[in-house]
């Protein structure tokens, strides 16, 4: 898998993602990997001790992703969020405008839409009607 950013693409540090449905709050795991139905306001206890929350895309037609991206955002999440899956291109300024910092996709789909593909794209879209809420180091 690949991770990209606003810069392009980017080696991660190897993560161990928890899935949400094997996550102890009582264990050290600081990563976990959602699906889209889970709300966030159910990770709001513990939250802030995840440095990582990866949310999964079963497919680019479905934005709920989107959704729980900018709710964390907005009850205070400060950590590193990952949209992965079923994402194009054309979706990444948005990714990114809902409080994503990167986007994780297969090496098949990086080699079918290359790079500059991903990065045109944020030029496509340069007016939003909310206020962008970019994490703070």
């Amino acid at each position: 898998m690949l991770l990209l950013d606003r810069q392009g693409w980017r080696a991660g540090p190897a993560v161990a993602l928890v899935p949400y449905v094997e996550f102890d709050p009582a264990g050290d795991a600081r990563a976990v990997l959602i699906t889209n139905t889970v709300p966030a306001a159910e990770l709001l206890a513990v939250q802030d001790r995840l440095d990582l929350i990866a949310i999964e895309f079963p497919k680019f037609s479905d934005g709920r992703g989107f959704s729980i991206a900018r709710a964390l955002r907005t009850q205070g999440y400060r950590g590193t969020l990952r949209a992965t899956g079923y994402l194009i291109p054309d979706q990444f300024a948005f990714a990114l405008e809902c409080g994503f910092d990167e986007v994780e996709i297969g090496e098949e789909q990086a080699a079918r839409q290359p790079i500059e593909q991903w990065l045109e794209a944020l030029t496509f879209i340069t007016a939003s009607y909310r206020p962008v809420r970019r994490r703070t180091a």
